[in-house]
C-alpha cells in the first residue's frame, strides 16, 4: 500500500486518484476549487466516465479516496505525489505549464522529506527539468521528479487504467523507479511491460503516440474525400488496408474530423515545441490544417442539397460530444457544424445523451435540446449526425421518417448501411462512400 496525492481533479486527476485506491492505496486527491472538493466528497462525479462512478463511491465509502483544498495537508504523509493539472494551449498553441510550475514551487516549500514527484499531466519536452528547478528553489530535502505519461482514451478511461496495454516511466532516479514499479505491478500483471526510460523520452513518447493517432484519422479522411472525387467506397478501401498488420484496423474510419481534449492540443503543442527547437513538423502542420477544414466538410453538400439556401430550414443533430461515452464537447465537431448552420440561418435542435448541459453552457439557447433523439427530428428537414453514440446505430427508421418532414440524413460518422438506405428511400450522405438519392 502506498499514500499517493493527486494534484488536480480534472479528468487525468480523478480517473487516476480513483483507479489507484481500488488496488488499496490510500489517496488524497487535491482542489484549489472549494466547490468541487465538496461535490467529491458527497460522492458527485463531475464528469461521465463508464464505471468511474462504481469505483469511487466504493473507495470513498472504503475511506481510501478523500479530498482536500490545502496543498500542504494533501502531501503531508504522500510518498508519491501526482502532479495531474491542465496544460491548456497557450495563444501560440504551446502548452500553458503555469499551473504545474506554480505547484512546483509550492511543493518546494512545503516537503521536508523525500517525495516522488510525478508528471501525470501532458507536458512538452523538458518539463521535468523545469519542474525539479521550481521545487529545487526552495526544497531543503531531497526529492525526484518523475514522467509518467496518460494514455487514457475518454470513454474506456477506467478499463485503459486498470489494464493498460504499457506503463511508461520516465526517471533517472533508481529510488523513485523503484517505487513507481512497486506502484504499478498490480495493473501489469498479465504481462503488459513497464517501459522505463529517460524523462523526456517519456514526455515526447506520449506526445508522438497521439500525434500518429491523429495522424492516422486524418489521412483516413483525405482519402475518404478523395474517394467521393473517384468512385470509390471507402469502406473497401479501408478493410483492404486495415487487413495489413504493418497498418492495423482501428484508427481507420473517416467522419467530420477529431476533436477533445487530447489530439487537437497535443498535435499543436509538438509543434509548437518543434518550432522552439528550430524543427518543422511538416505532416502535422498538415493534419491540424486537414482536420480543421473536415470538421465542417459536410456543410458544403448541406448547402448544395438545400440550393445554397439554408435560411429558415431546420436541421436535427444527434450527438454533440466529440466522440460517445463522454460528455466532453473540447474541439467537437458538432460545435463547428452548428455555427455553420446557424450563420446560414438554419435552426438546429440536438439531442445528446451525455453532453447537451455542456453545450449549453458554451453556446446557451442558440440551438434547442430535446428529450430524446426522436423529439429533435420533429418536423425537422434534415438529420445530421456528429457523434457515433451506440443508441444512433439501429434506430427505427420507420419512425425517423414520419417525424423528418423529408427523408434526408447527413452522416459523418458513417454509421448506416448504403444498401438498407436505398431500400428505405433516404437522402443518404456520408463520408466517402456514394450518395444515395430517393
Amino acid at each position: 500500500m502506498s499514500k499517493i496525492a493527486v494534484i488536480g481533479t480534472g479528468y487525468v486527476g480523478l480517473v487516476t486518484g480513483t483507479c489507484f485506491a481500488e488496488t488499496g492505496n490510500q489517496v488524497i486527491c487535491v482542489d484549489i476549487n472549494e466547490d468541487k472538493i465538496n461535490k467529491l466528497r458527497q460522492g458527485i462525479v463531475p464528469i461521465y466516465e463508464p464505471h468511474l462512478d462504481v469505483l469511487f463511491e466504493r473507495n470513498i465509502n472504503a475511506k481510501r479516496l478523500t479530498f482536500s483544498t490545502s496543498l500542504a495537508e494533501g502531501i503531508k504523509d504522500a510518498e508519491i505525489i501526482f502532479l495531474a493539472l491542465p496544460t491548456p494551449p497557450g495563444e501560440d498553441g504551446s502548452a500553458d505549464l503555469s499551473y504545474i510550475l506554480g505547484v512546483a514551487e509550492e511543493l518546494g516549500k512545503i516537503i521536508t522529506e523525500y517525495k516522488v514527484i510525478v508528471d501525470k499531466s501532458t507536458v512538452p519536452v523538458g518539463t521535468a527539468e523545469k519542474v525539479h528547478a521550481a521545487i529545487a528553489k526552495n526544497a531543503t530535502v531531497p526529492f525526484a521528479v518523475v514522467s509518467n505519461p496518460e494514455f487514457l482514451r475518454e470513454g474506456f478511461a477506467v478499463d485503459d487504467f486498470m489494464k493498460p496495454d504499457r506503463v511508461v516511466i520516465g526517471s533517472s532516479d533508481e529510488r523513485a523507479i523503484k517505487t513507481m514499479e512497486s506502484l504499478y505491478k498490480p495493473f501489469v500483471r498479465q504481462g503488459n511491460p513497464i517501459i522505463f526510460m529517460d524523462e523526456k523520452s517519456a514526455e515526447l513518447t506520449k506526445y508522438a503516440a497521439n500525434a500518429f493517432l491523429a495522424t492516422k484519422i486524418t489521412f483516413m479522411n483525405e482519402v475518404a474525400n478523395f474517394c467521393e472525387l473517384v468512385g470509390a467506397d471507402v469502406d473497401k478501401v479501408r478493410i483492404g488496408i486495415g487487413s495489413d498488420d504493418r497498418i492495423g484496423k482501428r484508427f481507420l474510419f473517416p467522419g467530420i474530423g477529431y476533436g477533445g481534449s487530447c489530439f487537437p492540443k497535443d498535435v499543436q503543442a509538438l509543434v509548437k515545441s518543434g518550432s522552439e527547437n528550430n524543427f518543422n513538423f511538416e505532416i502535422l502542420e498538415a493534419v491540424m490544417r486537414v482536420n480543421e477544414n473536415q470538421k465542417t466538410v459536410l456543410f458544403p453538400k448541406m448547402k448544395n442539397f438545400f440550393r445554397n439556401d439554408l435560411k429558415g430550414k431546420k436541421i436535427a443533430i444527434w450527438g454533440l460530444a466529440f466522440k460517445p461515452d463522454t460528455d466532453d464537447i473540447r474541439e467537437a465537431p458538432a460545435l463547428y457544424m452548428i455555427e455553420e448552420l446557424t450563420k446560414a440561418g438554419a435552426a438546429v435542435t440536438a439531442f445528446d445523451p451525455e453532453a447537451m448541459e455542456n453545450v449549453r453552457g458554451v453556446i446557451g439557447d442558440k440551438i434547442t435540446y430535446t428529450n430524446n433523439e426522436y423529439e429533435a427530428l420533429e418536423n425537422a428537414d434534415a438529420l445530421l449526425i456528429c457523434t457515433e453514440w451506440g443508441i444512433f446505430r439501429n434506430p427505427d427508421f420507420d419512425r425517423v421518417g414520419s417525424l423528418l418532414k423529408d427523408k434526408v440524413i447527413f452522416d459523418g460518422r458513417n454509421l448506416f448501411d448504403l444498401e438498407e438506405m436505398n431500400e428505405l428511400g433516404y437522402y443518404y450522405s456520408s463520408i466517402g462512400r456514394k450518395n444515395i438519392s430517393k
